[in-house]
């Protein structure tokens, strides 16, 4: 017997139960206002009934029967009267409309504070949206600002939150710099300490203002629903992509959209980039990418040049070929990257001459992953060794068909010092932390559609992909779960993610050698901490926040 297959609401997912939401609301919308008179009409007798019974309580009681005389006598007179039923019902009906009609009084315009606030913001624009050649301004001063603004919706606060601008069309919107002197202009004029999103029209002239809302920093790391290939960088505005994934935002489920990154061989943009100040979030993004990784099946090497520990909890892990904090232990894996790079390419290209499907360990895909290179590159630059940064430039050039994804995180205050074969390829770029619009456009090579607010989370940025658009980005919490002063149930969340560490006889590297075989790259005695799943580490339930 066939089965039957399962409704469309329950087998859609949410999207058809969001969508059955929607249709319930407009009905609910569309059957408000059909029934409008009918429910004002009965407030109203709710109002009259509920005045008539307080006015019957306060009547006293030698008064009571001479009422009800008075009253009986009204009902045989209306009675009597020819039409008197209906023009009483009438009436009553008009009096319950009149009684139940919606007091709240109906906004028609800004106030006086809002209507200043747009005046004095028509005033500061003149400069830039008027010459004196035009015969007809737009902006003039002591014009009337509301032939140029439309659209504006304020705050509790009085504070802009949404404005509509037309502007003429001789402005230079086409230029980066006059756009940034506007944007410059309304953020300092509507309020700062907000983000702001200006969505220019350049064919019709107009511009959008609108405040962006924050993004979400209670996700902590898990398991996404991505495919081989897909990693989440973070998650953005609604309006930036077309696909959202089902996460856990505490305990709470929430459907947000992510910035998706996709790497291998069919990949655009196949290495990443990521620049931030101290503490901004770069060390939390790479641990969120190798979790990813070795959750796909990878394999994850690790130079933490800065030597600050912090991903000591991957080190010894299944997956994990190699965690490096100095200079010769990087040199000896980069090198070790190299010719894997190049095993892998020759191991593909002679498959392919005999008509074969490529060596599965050349399809395992490797992640080199590297926190602040430009440290170990000065400290063997001072002892008179070779850069290990040299040995990178075949996984960058060579790193696609071979299934090598490179991911480097640095300083602000060191770019200088990186190659140039690390700028050139590395084509997904991510800015983490507070950052001026010059130095966010010098790396992602646009500047953003918002303002950069002055306060910013960890993990909070911008991120672009090759030539796509300029997207902001919140990288999900991904702390080392050594460090104790950061959220007890995020460290949970890292903990849970860890892949296990393999038994001492059973050896690494997924029956392929890792550096530590071919090389002899030894992690060092500072990589290594206290077994996180040991049972002297406390447990993070028990701890409070």
């Amino acid at each position: 017997m066939a089965r039957r297959p399962l409704p469309r609401i329950l087998s859609s997912g949410t999207v058809s139960l969001s969508r059955g939401r929607d249709l319930a609301r407009t009905a609910a919308d569309s059957a408000t206002d059909v029934l409008h008179p009918l429910l004002t009409i009965g407030r109203g007798l709710r109002i009259l009934a509920s005045t008539g019974r307080r006015k019957w309580a306060e009547t006293p009681k030698d008064k009571r029967g001479p009422a009800l005389f008075l009253g009986a006598a009204c009902v045989l007179v209306v009675a009597l009267v020819p039409y008197g039923p209906l023009l009483a019902l009438i009436t009553l009906m008009a009096a319950a409309a009149w009684q139940g009609r919606d007091r709240n009084p109906v906004k028609t315009g800004p106030s006086d504070a809002e209507t200043e606030r747009l005046g004095s913001l028509y005033e500061a624009l003149v400069p830039y949206f008027s010459i004196p050649e035009d015969p007809s301004p737009l902006f003039a001063h002591g014009g009337e600002w509301d032939k140029a603004f439309s659209g504006h919706e304020f705050d509790e606060a009085g504070r802009i939150t949404r404005l509509h601008i037309r502007y003429p069309a001789y402005f230079t919107d086409g230029e980066a710099a006059s756009r940034a002197r506007i944007e410059a202009l309304l953020h300092a004029k509507s309020g700062r300490g907000r983000e702001y999103l200006f969505d220019w029209d350049e064919e019709g002239n107009q511009l959008d203002l609108s405040v962006l809302a924050a993004l979400p920093t209670g996700i902590a790391a898990q398991p996404f629903v991505t495919s081989p290939g897909e990693s989440v960088l973070g998650f953005t505005d609604a309006g930036s992509v077309q696909r959202t994934l089902p996460v856990l935002e505490g305990d709470e489920p929430r459907d947000v959209p992510p910035v998706i990154w996709r790497t291998g061989p069919r990949s655009t943009e196949p290495h990443l980039l990521a620049v931030g100040q101290p503490g901004s979030g770069t060390s939390t993004l790479l641990r969120s990418l190798a979790l990813q990784a070795l959750r796909h099946g990878g394999d994850v090497m690790i130079v933490d040049g800065g030597g600050s520990g912090d991903y000591s909890c991957l080190t010894g892990r299944s997956g994990v070929l190699a965690v490096e904090c100095g200079p010769t232990g990087a040199q000896a894996t980069l090198e070790w990257a190299a010719q894997e790079t190049e095993r892998r390419l020759i191991a593909t290209h002679r498959a392919r001459e005999g008509g074969r499907p490529a060596p599965e360990d050349t399809r395992r895909p490797l992640w080199i992953l590297l926190d602040q290179p430009s440290v170990l590159a000065h400290l063997a630059v001072a002892e008179g060794r070779p850069d290990p940064l040299a040995a990178l430039q075949v996984p960058l050039r060579h790193g696609r068909p071979a299934h090598v994804t490179v991911v480097v995180a640095e300083q602000f205050d060191h770019l200088e010092l990186l190659h140039d074969a690390i700028w050139q390829h590395t084509r997904a770029r991510i800015v983490l932390g507070p950052a001026t619009i010059q130095q966010i456009a010098d790396v992602l090579g646009l500047p953003p559609h918002t303002t950069p607010p002055t306060h910013m989370p960890p993990g909070r940025g911008y991120a672009r992909l090759g030539t796509g658009p300029v997207y902001r980005l919140q990288v999900p919490a991904t702390p080392d779960p050594y460090d104790e002063a950061t959220h007890p149930l995020h460290r949970q969340a890292v903990r849970e993610l860890l892949p296990e560490r393999p038994s001492p006889g059973a050896g690494g590297g997924q029956g392929h050698p890792g550096p530590g075989k071919s090389l002899h790259g030894h992690p060092p005695a500072q990589a290594q901490g206290p077994a996180i799943d040991s049972p002297d580490l406390p447990e993070v339930a028990a701890e409070t926040p």
